[in-house]
């Protein structure tokens, strides 16, 4: 680990709301040391952040990995949440192998490091009896390949969803004490406590309403909170989530997940876009997190989460991508603008601060996983550094360049990322990582899962790609 001297920082954000700083920053044995006016000591390699805006690496809160060899399937590009399940990750999932979930977890990865990100969770949630690999190990693998800090929220369920097409494939599902057992394997070999753990497991079912029997939800909860773990689901990502909960059990979802033992400043949901006022309260109120997926749920069409309330209600607002098959620009700059434009086309111009959208990704993902040494630059703090160029045409002319993460969305290029103090990006390319191989090899297990599932179905193969 090498002793490093970030200088000639003109735009900083430590990730506190607001918050901003210039100077130079000295990182040693992974962590950030000083930050202000230093001068070079010896031994120290000098990193000139002229030019660039440094703030916190990206924590992106809530992903679908192996959906990123699933961008732009036809069959689902114009359907809401519920079909698109059906035809997408539902319809393709039997027709991955090892060779292209481990594909899929890198493009994934290797997207999201590009675009800032230092901090990856990844909700898992198809673990079927067929595939002759170990999923988890893969993402893991993959994560530490690439340098990433990485969560996995290790999902499925009970009961699987019933689509009104027979010829989708059945939902995995596992018994109670399977899904429990798989969980906690997981955890054994992965899950470190520490504050500014590299690795993460999180216990996640798929969905609370869909997928799991009502009497086992507080056995769930009991078991992970036995051994310190944090729980993690989707939750209300549509109206009509939020309409069968209420059909089904007489309560909206989060007042329902209450009684359940389901909340508290351990616990975090993906999406939450139909929540009323009472509803945000009560998350703000017991400290649960939202994982804000802005970019996938407008995709979609499932509406916007109520995320401006929640943050102004004292509550934590974290960013996520979600899977790259419903959100094919699969990258934090992306969600970063999608966050920031699409609340001001709904609420207007005041509804949301750019500096409010860059701490939802840096100070608000680190609370929502519970990693409370990293998401924020000061001394003491892990040196997850993300250093933006603004030598792009996207930044030029800006008036207050700090403002280039946000507003510039995806275009704006990397310059260096930094996890725990290791450059796993410089100059904007990932160390050991040949993107046009990667691309090669995308593109080659992209058709080959095609092909396998055109031999299971060859006309409906067909018509999907017309």
């Amino acid at each position: 680990m090498t002793d490093l001297l970030l200088t000639g920082i003109a735009h900083g954000w430590t990730g506190a709301e607001g918050e901003r700083f210039a100077g130079a920053l000295r990182i040693r044995d992974g962590l950030i040391a000083a930050m202000g006016e230093l001068a070079p000591a010896p031994g120290e390699r000098v990193v000139d952040c002229a030019g660039a805006v440094v703030c916190p690496g990206l924590v992106n809160t809530h992903h679908h990995l192996f959906q990123s060899l699933l961008k732009g399937v036809p069959a689902g590009m114009d359907l809401p949440l519920d079909p698109w399940l059906m035809r997408v990750p539902f319809t393709w999932w039997p027709h991955f192998d090892e060779a292209t979930f481990r594909t899929a977890a890198t493009v994934g990865l290797a997207e999201l490091a590009l675009s800032g990100a230092t901090t990856v969770c990844d909700h898992s949630y198809i673990y079927p009896e067929s595939w002759a690999f170990d999923p988890d190990a893969i993402l893991f693998e993959t994560a530490a390949r690439l340098g990433l800090r990485f969560v996995l929220a290790r999902g499925g369920g009970t009961r699987g969803r019933v689509f009104d097409d027979p010829e989708v494939p059945p939902v995995p599902v596992q018994s109670l004490d399977a899904f429990l057992d798989g969980v906690l394997a997981s955890a054994d070999r992965w899950h470190d406590p520490a504050p500014d753990a590299m690795t993460r497991v999180a216990v996640a079912p798929t969905t609370p309403v869909f997928n799991l029997d009502p009497g086992e939800l507080r056995e769930i909860a009991a078991a992970a909170r036995a051994r310190g773990l944090r729980l993690h689901s989707h939750l209300s990502e549509n109206g009509a989530y939020a309409a069968a909960t209420l059909a089904r059990h007489g309560q909206r979802p989060v007042p329902w997940l209450a009684g359940r033992d389901w909340l508290g400043p351990d616990v975090w949901f993906a999406h939450l876009v139909d929540c009323d006022p009472g509803e945000v309260a009560l998350l703000a109120e017991t400290g649960t997190a939202m994982a804000h997926c802005p970019q996938a749920n407008a995709r979609l069409g499932s509406g916007l989460a109520p995320a401006v309330a929640l943050h102004g209600a004292g509550g934590t607002v974290s960013l996520a991508v979600d899977g790259a098959a419903a959100n094919e620009a699969a990258d934090m700059g992306a969600a970063l603008y999608a966050a920031f434009s699409l609340h001001r086309t709904a609420r207007g111009a005041e509804a949301l601060r750019a500096d409010t959208a860059l701490h939802w990704a840096t100070m608000g993902g680190a609370a929502a996983l519970g990693l409370p040494a990293v998401g924020r630059l000061a001394p003491g703090m892990a040196a997850d550094i993300a250093v933006f160029d603004l030598a792009a045409p996207r930044a030029m002319g800006l008036h207050d360049p700090a403002l280039a993460p946000v507003v510039c969305g995806a275009s704006l290029p990397l310059r260096h990322l930094l996890v725990a103090g290791r450059e796993v990006v410089r100059d904007g390319r990932i160390p050991g990582l040949d993107l046009a191989d990667l691309a090669d090899t995308a593109r080659r297990e992209t058709l080959a899962m095609i092909a396998r599932k055109e031999r299971q179905a060859p006309h409906r193969a067909r018509a999907a790609l017309e």
